[in-house]
């Protein structure tokens, strides 16, 4: 994070905003544009690729669906938007003790021993070590002393679309995304490949909600993409994992999706068109019964 300050310092902050007494190496300094750089950049890329994933890549004709809920764009966009300032606190403490030389970032590739192997490693080894703690969290998160207090807002969306994937509760929002920023204090990683992976790990998180069921079919056992977290979202003792199904299928919470077994939430809406049945405000109606995909209730 300390590359994002340090270009933020020279092109912004020490020309236009700070006055000259303030350091840029200032303790306080550093904490309030960590707080402003962590909310811009998150609200840019929630909305920014949100954005477009909602209109490229979402089939709208899912906001026919029984279970999407009246005004639920709206409201997916204010929880998230909420919820960031919030999560960014705790997150900003992180980068800070990122920015003061706490963690094994790096900022050479000749700096590791490993030099660009090192890069593909940690690339690889980033992504299988979140995956299975953000399995974890996630599974503690659904326990049922646990579930109603942080991770029940999250599941309010049965039909999820790409706004949907940042609507947490804070508390949840900081645990998922925990395993990302203590990666590097546990093992080196270069800075610039650290900020890639963090605009990867958003651009993942937005996929897997968007419902186009795009993982090619010879690796739908194993990449966990939107098909399978929308039925985590449908039946919700199933598909906790981020990027694969590996924990899922050591788990036993694998649940292959019913999208591509001819039971998805599209399959649903062609049942109800070919019925007749979506004209009618009864199933429109927020609280309506659930037809063709039984829900686990919460």
């Amino acid at each position: 994070m300390d590359l994002v300050l340090n270009v933020a310092d020279y092109y912004v902050l020490t020309p236009y905003v700070y006055p000259a007494s303030w350091p840029e190496d200032g303790a306080l300094r550093q904490i309030i544009s960590l707080l402003v750089l962590t909310n811009l950049g998150a609200v840019v890329l929630y909305l920014g690729l949100g954005t477009i994933s909602y209109y490229f890549l979402f089939d709208h004709n899912l906001k026919k669906h029984p279970q999407f809920l009246e005004n639920q764009v709206q409201r997916e966009i204010k929880h998230a938007l909420t919820s960031l300032p919030w999560i960014s606190i705790p997150t900003v403490a992180l980068f800070f003790t990122e920015v003061r030389g706490y963690s094994r970032l790096y900022d050479g590739v000749t700096e590791s021993s490993l030099g660009w192997p090192g890069i593909f490693l940690s690339t690889v080894s980033f992504l299988f070590f979140t995956d299975m703690c953000i399995y974890w969290i996630h599974r503690f998160l659904h326990h049922k002393l646990i579930y109603k207090l942080f991770h029940k807002p999250h599941h309010i969306w049965k039909i999820p679309t790409p706004f949907a994937s940042h609507a947490f509760h804070p508390v949840d929002g900081f645990l998922q995304g925990l395993p990302y920023h203590i990666y590097p204090f546990l093992f080196p990683l270069h800075k610039v490949l650290y900020l890639a992976l963090y605009i990867f790990v958003n651009m993942w998180t937005i996929s897997i909600h968007d419902n186009d069921y795009h993982v090619p079919s010879a690796l739908t056992s194993i990449i966990n993409g939107s098909a399978h977290h929308t039925d985590h979202h449908l039946f919700f003792d199933f598909n906790y994992g981020q990027y694969f199904t590996l924990w899922d299928h050591l788990g036993g919470s694998y649940r292959h999706p019913s999208a591509l077994m001819g039971k998805g939430p599209h399959d649903l809406i062609r049942k109800l068109q070919a019925e007749g049945k979506l004209g009618n405000d009864s199933v429109q109606a927020k609280g309506r019964a659930h037809r063709g995909i039984a829900c686990k209730e919460e």
